[in-house]
């Protein structure tokens, strides 16, 4: 969910070498190739609308001419928010491991306020009604099937990107048997 704390697992996987892809840069690339402006309401109505014109699914398919472009046996995937485009997903990569990531919501609100981009919720009734559009992709099912849940409640910056690292050297070990 928004503000949970998924910046943390991309900057840990930056510092460890493991290349990222982001799914909200997919939305904004296209926004660009539109000439649309990037912000809050466009990406959310341009990520509605691939949806339903091109499937559920349709930014995690963006997303593979990507991750074929990648030279690394590991990759994370920033943004995941339904099943559908972890079936995509799954699909091509059957080892590919999920990491939800939680934190509450009054929590959320807070880090989102203080952080202040342009698209951030102003108020409550603007934060829960973006955390209510999230959850109808489909994002509770994701954190029913993952693989590992990152509780990142009550913890430091520091604190919380060294267990983000942990968690991110425990799946990538795992990928590679040799290192085991």
């Amino acid at each position: 969910m928004p503000g949970s704390g998924k910046s943390l697992l991309v900057l840990a996987a930056k510092k460890m070498g493991v290349p990222v892809i982001s799914m909200g840069d997919v939305v904004r690339k296209e926004a660009l190739k539109r000439g649309l402006p990037v912000n809050r309401a466009t990406l959310s109505a341009l990520a509605t609308e691939l949806r339903a014109k091109e499937g559920p699914d349709a930014i995690a398919k963006r997303c593979l001419q990507e991750l074929r472009k990648c030279r690394s046996n590991v990759v994370l995937i920033d943004g995941l928010r339904s099943i559908f485009e972890y079936d995509t997903f799954k699909n091509h990569y059957p080892l590919m491991k999920v990491v939800f990531v939680f934190a509450s919501p009054g929590t959320r609100f807070r880090r989102l306020r203080a952080r202040g981009r342009e698209d951030d919720p102003q108020n409550w009734d603007e934060f829960v009604e973006r955390d209510l559009r999230e959850l109808r992709f489909g994002l509770s099912a994701l954190f029913y099937i993952s693989d590992v849940v990152f509780i990142n409640e009550g913890k430091t910056f520091n604190e919380a990107l060294k267990d983000a690292s942990l968690i991110l050297r425990r799946l990538v070990k795992n990928a590679h048997p040799s290192s085991r």
